[in-house]
């Protein structure tokens, strides 16, 4: 069953000012240490039979504070944790060092095994972030209640000429080169590069954001694995495109059994929004939501209609579903 709603959006910028980062953990797994953090709000009141679980995967180069403000907004239902993926933000590499779709999906598996054990959570996921949501659903379908899935990053023969350089920069040798010339620009320079390429309107980012993120790019940039996390993901998600057998990402799609929710934006640079129309023969039981100007990164840029579409759209079908 599929549906597709198209939301409006005003083009107004951001005028509340941001949520502060939430609190961060330092959780330990059998095969790597990931720092999470947490929607840490008050215990819930006699009556209350408490929020159910959520776990919320960054894209690619982003971390688990892309979702700070859409955590917020969604406290009241879900006990929130937004990993940084091995390798990003403060997560160091796996010990195993696979960066593959189904290597970070193991890590999200085994996150939720400890953090709600017998419980199963409702997973967002935005671009690379998604397709690990993805294969996380269809091989581990206990684990999971619900998906929604924003501009994930799916195979698509619908290249646009602000991401055919991915692959390239996939190459081995030359994505070395290419990202160790970049890293000489200014990290201003960099962080503006990244917003321009992911918002609809870059105005919406608020000063405040702005800032932690030039910071957060500033710290990085002393990691010495970053460069490689950042090229060993990308060459991963590239090679699932190419993958035979049932556990390529349209396969994987076809065996996901919860309720889904795809968002997309009109405006998304790096992910063609026409790729929702496959997303709809694929997916058993989808809903999908376009967002008229929105970029890549709609929990981001619009998270309050992100969190409606999620409430109003996808949470009854899950209670019809229970």
């Amino acid at each position: 069953m599929t549906s597709v709603t198209t939301v409006p959006t005003d083009g107004s910028g951001t005028s509340v000012a941001p949520l502060p980062r939430w609190p961060q953990e330092e959780i330990w797994l059998p095969d790597r240490s990931l720092a999470v953090r947490v929607s840490a709000l008050e215990a819930p009141t006699e009556g209350d039979h408490g929020r159910e679980p959520g776990l919320l995967v960054h894209g690619l180069g982003g971390s688990s504070e892309n979702w700070t403000d859409l955590m917020g907004l969604l406290g009241d239902r879900l006990d929130s944790v937004a990993p940084d993926l091995s390798g990003f933000g403060d997560s160091p590499p796996p010990r195993d060092g696979d960066y593959s779709l189904a290597g970070h999906a193991r890590g999200m598996a085994s996150l939720l095994a400890k953090r709600f054990p017998g419980r199963a959570a409702h997973v967002f996921g935005n671009s690379l972030g998604g397709a690990v949501a993805v294969h996380l659903a269809a091989t581990r379908p206990d684990l999971v209640a619900s998906l929604t899935l924003i501009s994930p990053a799916l195979p698509d023969l619908l290249l646009q000429r602000t991401n055919a350089h991915l692959p390239v920069v996939a190459i081995p040798g030359v994505g070395e080169s290419l990202v160790g010339r970049y890293l000489k620009l200014d990290a201003t320079v960099r962080t503006q590069a990244t917003i321009d390429s992911c918002y609809a309107d870059n105005s919406r980012l608020h000063p405040d954001r702005l800032a932690e993120t030039i910071a957060e790019v500033r710290r990085r940039d002393a990691l010495p694995y970053a460069t490689d996390a950042f090229l060993s993901s990308l060459r991963g998600l590239i090679a699932s495109y190419v993958q035979t057998g049932p556990n390529r990402p349209w396969r994987l799609a076809e065996r996901v059994s919860c309720p889904v929710l795809l968002i997309y934006g009109r405006a998304d640079k790096l992910v063609n929004s026409r790729a929702a129309h496959r997303a709809t023969r694929h997916f058993p039981d989808a809903r999908i939501v376009m967002f008229t100007d929105s970029g890549h990164v709609s929990q981001m840029e619009h998270p309050g209609r992100v969190a409606r579409a999620w409430r109003e759209l996808l949470m009854p079908r899950v209670a019809t579903v229970a």
